[in-house]
């Protein structure tokens, strides 16, 4: 049985451990930039987890060579969307195909509400099961 002892939304990479500084971002960064991985900054208020579309900050950095300009981008999120979870994505194209190679939270509101299962039963006994999110029970402009 699998644990999170936290109570923390855990996607991505470094789910499980404390959160990242900016340092350590930028470290993070500069590690995918010296394998030609391209950068981008994504958020969301509703981080179900197969809500895998969430809005882009600004346009993917495809051409940024240098992980200040990548974290200077997780800054300005920040300050525009404060109470949303924001994450970087690196995109590997060696394979002639957009792949996601690293992704991780760098942001997250102050409060978590969490998820909810929901079980349902069917026909000859089985039951399904959903997962929804606590925070979808609000309208957008006021779930944190």
């Amino acid at each position: 049985m699998m644990t999170n002892p936290t109570a923390r939304i855990t996607q991505g990479q470094f789910s499980f451990l404390p959160e990242l500084t900016d340092a350590e971002i930028k470290l993070q960064v500069a590690y995918g930039l010296q394998r030609g991985y391209a950068w981008s900054v994504e958020y969301t208020d509703d981080p179900h987890p197969r809500n895998t579309y969430w809005e882009m900050h600004g346009m993917p950095m495809f051409d940024l060579k240098d992980a200040a300009g990548v974290l200077q981008e997780v800054l300005d999120c920040r300050k525009t969307f404060p109470s949303h979870y924001i994450r970087l994505m690196a995109f590997d194209a060696t394979r002639g195909v957009e792949s996601i190679a690293m992704s991780f939270l760098v942001n997250r509101p102050q409060n978590e509400p969490g998820f909810g299962l929901a079980r349902q039963e069917g026909a000859g006994r089985s039951m399904r099961y959903t997962v929804y999110s606590y925070a979808g029970d609000k309208p957008e402009s006021q779930r944190y």
